[in-house]
């Protein structure tokens, strides 16, 4: 049984080890964030079983824990298939504690995470010896203003201030709601913010501007998930690139 990740989406993204089991496994258990041009590489004998978790067909993680488990015990080779890094916000930990459990053997197979992958296709580097000297990546789901909200937003808005980057994934939707906690926290209005939409796919695209700004550069491209945001000020390295990147 093998946890692994496919990267932001181009298939030549994937490590070595990855493509070996994938083509080798009886069942690949994928997500919803895995790009069909690599699913359709497969051999025909790989049966691939679609586990996202996006509605109207969303399959439950009891489901998914479940079926990791009964295939396995019945011999079969596994790959469970996520976009990114198995472990950043793939619910990767969640199913290896699972496996774990029911005492059955997995390894996990890393991949590029989104995180990393999409602002440095864009020319968006997380450190930069002149403006950036640490990274946090947090999740956009979550309402910034929900009660015991499990994020800080006083100290991410001190960390973008003192120089620091901002990853939010999966935040196109909430995208007001976290630039109002930003704001609300003392984040200025001129600080850079980037949107990568699909980062490695054919429909890839970044937009750029400023807490003030970007709500409307979203709307004017139209920018849907999955889509990675930067704030800070790294953001501003792209203009240095972007010339060079686009070619």
């Amino acid at each position: 049984m093998f946890l692994v990740g496919s990267g932001p989406g181009d298939p030549e993204l994937l490590t070595r080890k990855a493509w070996r089991l994938l083509t080798d496994a009886d069942f690949v258990l994928h997500d919803s964030l895995v790009d069909d041009a690599l699913l359709d590489q497969l051999p025909a004998s790989v049966e691939v079983v679609d586990v996202g978790k996006r509605p109207p067909d969303r399959t439950s993680q009891a489901d998914i824990n479940d079926m990791l488990v009964d295939l396995s015990r019945d011999g079969a080779a596994v790959v469970r298939l996520k976009g990114g890094d198995p472990h950043v916000f793939g619910r990767g930990g969640e199913e290896a504690q699972h496996l774990a459990a029911a005492d059955v053997p997995f390894e996990v197979v890393p991949g590029v995470s989104s995180a990393v992958g999409a602002p440095g296709v864009a020319g968006i580097p997380l450190t930069h010896r002149d403006c950036a000297s640490s990274v946090t990546v947090v999740t956009g789901h979550e309402t910034p203003d929900k009660d015991e909200s499990a994020l800080d937003w006083d100290a991410l808005a001190d960390t973008i201030v003192s120089g620091g980057t901002l990853v939010v994934l999966m935040g196109v939707r909430r995208l007001s709601n976290n630039v109002a906690a930003l704001r609300d926290h003392g984040v200025p209005a001129e600080t850079p913010v980037a949107m990568v939409q699909k980062a490695t796919w054919r429909e890839e695209q970044t937009v750029s501007g400023t807490l003030a700004t970007i709500e409307a550069e979203k709307e004017a491209a139209g920018i849907e998930p999955p889509a990675v945001t930067v704030v800070g000020d790294v953001v501003d390295v792209r203009a240095d690139t972007r010339e060079w990147l686009d070619r």
